[in-house]
């Protein structure tokens, strides 16, 4: 796998289109013609944007797909290359995935797959795909509702953040966001954690300026990808990027088809419960854990309502299917304390049962 210099990867907002756009010139010989894979919501959206900002790339083919989780799947995948057949693509075309995280996961395996390989720009429109699912070489749709289950490492050729794209979301879609980035403060660094506690999360005034989400955004991806590059194929250490998640992608699978659980709000109240199994058996301390808790559980109106039992067992078959799994055994990524992070930790079924039962 091809690495890239950290600093060459990431590029912010005014700075970045200049970049894209010195890359796009230089490249004119190699590169047939660009492909612009959007959504519903970004081509209405962001799209104009970055026309705004590149002009020439109105020229390109632009391939939309509806909007939603639930459009990560083999059948769009099937149609993006149908799209690419039809306007000629070939291995010296380049796809712009210009979206949150299912673009950019959907948009990054196709790329991977059509004639073996195309060349890709992520550019994430959402905090989320900002901070996380842009980043660390992974692509993925997901096996009905089996997150993730189908996928690939193929690095692209560079990532666009742009933060003005932050005002066309949700209050939702921030809070999404914002739980990765607790994650990398938990399991990597304390102090960026502390930092991420001072943020004013609340209805009323939690939405801080510009400045100042360009410099916690570029401290997040920096935090995930010197993990990714100690381990770009999570052999070992790339899987403490999955605290919270075990738990959280089996509640975000299982609420998928029901009651829709935003990606972020499953992850934050994997980090709840998970950081309890990790306080019981792991060596987090009470007064770690409290923190957490304190912190995040404001945030997990959901988790306030009791899951039931026949729920649990249905989510305990989910989490049977993630990729962490060895021999049968269901494998989760815990705290030792805030900023340090064990994986591969066997959890037995009881236990992780308790976790939903204490709240």
């Amino acid at each position: 796998m091809r690495m890239k210099k950290i600093g060459e990867f990431f590029h912010f907002n005014e700075e970045a289109y200049d970049f894209l756009k010195d890359y796009l010139f230089h490249q004119v010989d190699s590169i047939k013609n660009i492909f612009i894979l959007v959504d519903d919501i970004t081509y209405t959206h962001c799209l104009p944007i970055l026309f705004h900002n590149i002009d020439f790339l109105k020229k390109s083919n632009i391939i939309k797909i509806k909007s939603g989780e639930k459009e990560k799947n083999i059948y769009t995948c099937i149609q993006i290359c149908k799209n690419l057949e039809k306007f000629k693509a070939t291995r010296k075309s380049l796809i712009i995935n210009l979206g949150g995280g299912v673009i950019t996961d959907i948009g990054g395996f196709v790329a991977s797959i059509f004639k073996r390989g195309l060349r890709f720009i992520n550019i994430p429109t959402t905090l989320l795909g900002m901070v996380d699912a842009a980043i660390g070489y992974k692509t993925g749709i997901n096996l009905d509702s089996i997150k993730n289950e189908i996928g690939s490492f193929y690095i692209p050729e560079f990532l666009i953040i742009d933060t003005h794209f932050l005002k066309t979301l949700p209050d939702s879609e921030i809070f999404s966001g914002m739980a990765e980035m607790f994650k990398h403060g938990l399991i990597s660094d304390k102090n960026f954690w502390r930092q991420m506690t001072q943020i004013q999360i609340n209805k009323e005034n939690f939405i801080i300026n510009k400045n100042e989400w360009t410099d916690f955004i570029h401290q997040s991806i920096l935090i995930k990808q010197k993990i990714v590059d100690q381990d770009p194929k999570e052999k070992g250490l790339r899987k403490i990027l999955n605290f919270g998640h075990t738990i959280g992608h089996a509640l975000e699978s299982y609420f998928m088809d029901k009651n829709k659980i935003k990606h972020g709000i499953a992850v934050i109240m994997g980090i709840i419960y998970e950081s309890w199994i990790s306080y019981k058996i792991n060596g987090l301390s009470l007064s770690d854990y409290k923190e957490i808790k304190s912190t995040l559980y404001p945030l997990c109106p959901i988790i306030k309502n009791k899951i039931s039992d026949l729920i649990i067992n249905q989510l305990l078959l989910i989490m049977e299917h993630d990729k962490k799994n060895e021999k049968n055994k269901i494998q989760f990524s815990l705290l030792k304390e805030i900023g340090k992070c064990s994986y591969n930790c066997q959890i037995p079924y009881s236990l992780i049962k308790e976790s939903f039962l204490m709240f």
